[in-house]
């Protein structure tokens, strides 16, 4: 893997980008902690869009589209209700239905597609206010069964830290066949700037269980950029589906415990609970 120069504190990441689209490069890894050891790493390349520039975003290179086919490309139905609705009143809504104040601007950090196929097993929309602040954190989970849930987290003052935002929620979704529901994620997140950090610590009563990071660097959304990008990891979404399927025979084959699904949880959750603060809107509610 080539070594990336991500910096590792907040006020040395520089500001988020203003460009409508760009793209960080970087590497994946899981590592799954116990019963049994198991770790995979792999190159991937991340979009990162201004949700209320797509149209600035869709004239950044001839290879790349909104809403359309082309070499990379970026779908609102991908995301969100999936349903090809825009997707910042969506956000908007979600905030608002936990009393958070409308960001100034929405950023989504998710895989673009390429040759028209995506899957994305997290999205994170970073809501920023005017001073570029991110002051909440939407966390988008998807599993192979077609099935997302979304965890909404406002960034309370206790969650900042040098090193960038800590939260925490419990696990209220199926994602894994591998992994046990009585969990509990830790987010670490280095906000987007001159690169992005990602880290998902899942633990449970014992321990940590699993880590996933995610480290990029940013890229200008160029024609060049892009070429290179589809050169390095030609088809890359398609592999992190296969990746999941591969990995997952592996953690089969080592005698990893099987837990069936159970009855899937609400759409969204907001805290532990499941609940918006105050009194219970529906995101819909929220933005009528």
């Amino acid at each position: 893997m080539t070594r990336l120069s991500v910096p590792t504190r907040l006020d040395a990441n520089g500001a988020p980008p203003d460009q409508p689209a760009v793209l960080y490069r970087g590497t994946v890894m899981h590592a799954r902690l116990k019963p049994l050891g198991h770790r995979f790493e792999y190159a991937v390349a991340n979009l990162l869009v201004d949700l209320d520039r797509l149209d600035d975003a869709d004239r950044l290179s001839p290879l790349f589209s909104i809403g359309r086919f082309n070499l990379f490309g970026f779908h609102e139905s991908d995301h969100g209700p999936r349903d090809g609705s825009p997707l910042r009143p969506y956000v908007d809504g979600l905030l608002a239905a936990d009393g958070i104040l409308r960001p100034d601007r929405v950023l989504l950090l998710c895989y673009p597609r390429v040759l028209s196929f995506v899957f994305n097993p997290i999205s994170v929309y970073f809501c920023l206010d005017r001073d570029g602040r991110t002051t909440a954190l939407v966390y988008e989970v998807r599993n192979t069964f077609g099935e997302a849930h979304t965890y909404v987290a406002a960034v309370e003052p206790g969650d900042l830290s040098p090193a960038g935002i800590r939260q925490a929620r419990n696990k209220r979704f199926y994602v894994s066949p591998f992994m046990p529901m009585e969990q509990r994620y830790h987010f670490r997140v280095l906000p987007p700037g001159d690169g992005v950090r990602l880290r998902i610590l899942e633990t449970d009563r014992d321990g940590p269980t699993l880590s996933a990071t995610f480290v990029g660097e940013r890229r200008a959304l160029t024609t060049r950029a892009l070429v290179g990008t589809f050169l390095a990891m030609p088809f890359h979404t398609l592999k992190v589906v296969a990746g999941i399927h591969l990995e997952a025979v592996r953690l089969w084959l080592k005698g990893a415990p099987y837990f069936s699904r159970g009855v899937p949880p609400p759409p969204v959750s907001y805290r532990d609970d499941g609940e918006p603060a105050g009194r219970e809107r529906t995101p819909e509610q929220a933005a009528a």
